[in-house]
């Protein structure tokens, strides 16, 4: 039986290459909104990250997510990733 390819991506914090399914991704869309994809298909430009909070409060301060997706990312972004991780 062929075996199924398992997508790899990049955390944008680590630098690590993981399974689609161990990453986050974060999506701004054409109208600059920034929201979590639990789906892994909105459209929009994405960016993974790593689930883990220490992850997080890392991309947090240096800024990655900024960076990655060309745009201010409020607190409130933030915090609704935060309630993804913790659950």
């Amino acid at each position: 039986m062929k075996q199924k390819k398992i997508p790899l991506r990049t955390c944008i914090v680590t630098g690590e290459k993981l399974d689609k399914r161990e990453l986050l991704r974060i999506v701004k869309n054409k109208d600059n909104e920034v929201f979590v994809d639990l789906t892994g298909k909105k459209n929009g430009r994405g960016a993974y990250i790593k689930k883990d909070l220490k992850v997080l409060e890392e991309a947090k301060k240096k800024k990655s997510l900024e960076r990655k997706l060309e745009c201010e990312i409020s607190d409130e972004v933030y915090n609704e990733i935060r309630k993804v991780l913790e659950n």
